[in-house]
């Protein structure tokens, strides 16, 4: 062992005050974070800029119905050769979309970066733009993760589950965090395309444990506030045993879920199941201060008829959703979320 080291080990164990080498870790630690958005705010007010002058410079004199594509051209050109890369044509335009999207610049976070707002004002529906951005700053997206709930249509999943609530009122209603309810947090279908099991390995067991094996990305599917419990809990109740397969939290609902997977279609056994296990659980395990447990079964095969007549259709604390092992094509997820939305109003046959 080299002496001198442990010499130096120990003088300074003697002399420095831990206290305060973690107190002088913390000070770098925020600076660093506070470089990082200033130099985001910065870049993300520099392109709303450059845009707001590339659409006044287009709309000046005679307003033209095409701002030329040689005039970005060559915009881009000596932007580039006087700055490196990030002024191509085509990041030229993103520029001049942001600042046509949000023409007012103190309607934008700075807990947002560039890449973030490029991803955003690919939206067309405004009040869907709005709840992307909302649920981005709560919950810290990345832009990987903002990417992905837009593509997978997180807004338009958790509105197919809003019953009949006209689309603006349900959009408006994501702003109340007061007033969540466990139909503002959970969605209908759920997409698994992380998990890549093949056909032959889609039993509940297997799908359970990869889905276990992909929590990160499961809690990411599952919505705002949920925290991992158990899975396989086991509720003995006068010489019973019950075991339910996944449990979670969610913080902004202060109540449990518990989730039973089922292969299949949708069964009155399954409710009556997870009737039972809701029960229980109220009774045993949650605490004062929580709210009432919610179950939530996942298929992979709703049922109209079992949603219909039985408790699902009026009770506040059980939830069936179809969950999609792949990936649809966005046409195909839209169909799906069509199907979901026709069956709640009632306008179709199963």
């Amino acid at each position: 062992m080299d002496l001198s080291k442990r010499y130096w080990g120990y003088k300074m164990g003697e002399i420095i005050n831990t206290n305060l080498i973690n107190e002088l870790k913390t000070i770098i630690n925020q600076a660093k974070t506070k470089v990082v958005t200033t130099i985001n705010t910065t870049m993300v007010q520099t392109y709303w800029q450059i845009g707001k002058m590339l659409v006044e410079d287009e709309q000046k004199g005679e307003k033209r119905a095409k701002y030329g594509k040689a005039q970005l051209q060559a915009i881009s050109y000596e932007l580039t050769k006087e700055f490196g890369k990030g002024f191509d044509v085509s990041n030229l335009r993103n520029m001049r979309r942001f600042y046509t999207t949000f023409p007012i610049w103190e309607t934008l976070s700075p807990k947002l970066s560039w890449s973030h707002y490029i991803k955003i004002i690919k939206i067309e529906n405004k009040e869907a733009r709005e709840w992307y951005i909302k649920e981005a700053i709560e919950n810290s997206w990345s832009v990987r993760a903002l990417e992905r709930q837009i593509s997978k249509l997180y807004y338009e999943r958790l509105l197919s589950s809003q019953e009949k609530s006209p689309l603006k009122q349900e959009a408006e209603e994501k702003t109340k965090p007061l007033a969540l309810s466990p139909k503002d947090i959970l969605r209908d279908p759920y997409i698994f395309d992380f998990l890549n099991l093949p056909s032959q390995s889609l039993l509940e067991s297997n799908i359970e444990q990869s889905l276990i094996n992909n929590l990160q990305q499961f809690l990411l599917e599952l919505g705002r506030g949920f925290a991992f419990v158990s899975r396989q809990e086991r509720l003995s109740v006068e010489e019973q045993d019950f075991y339910i397969d996944l449990v979670f939290y969610n913080f902004k609902l202060k109540c449990f879920l518990l989730i039973d997977l089922k292969l299949g279609k949708l069964t009155h056994q399954d409710v009556g199941q997870m009737d039972t296990y809701v029960r229980v659980y109220d009774k045993f395990k949650k605490n004062e201060d929580d709210n009432p447990t919610i179950g939530l079964i996942l298929c992979s095969e709703s049922s109209k008829a079992v949603a219909k007549y039985s408790v699902l259709s009026d009770s506040k604390q059980l939830f069936s959703s179809k969950y999609l092992p792949f990936l649809p094509t966005t046409q195909e997820l839209e169909k799906e979320l069509l199907k979901k939305r026709r069956l709640l109003l009632g306008d179709s046959d199963e």
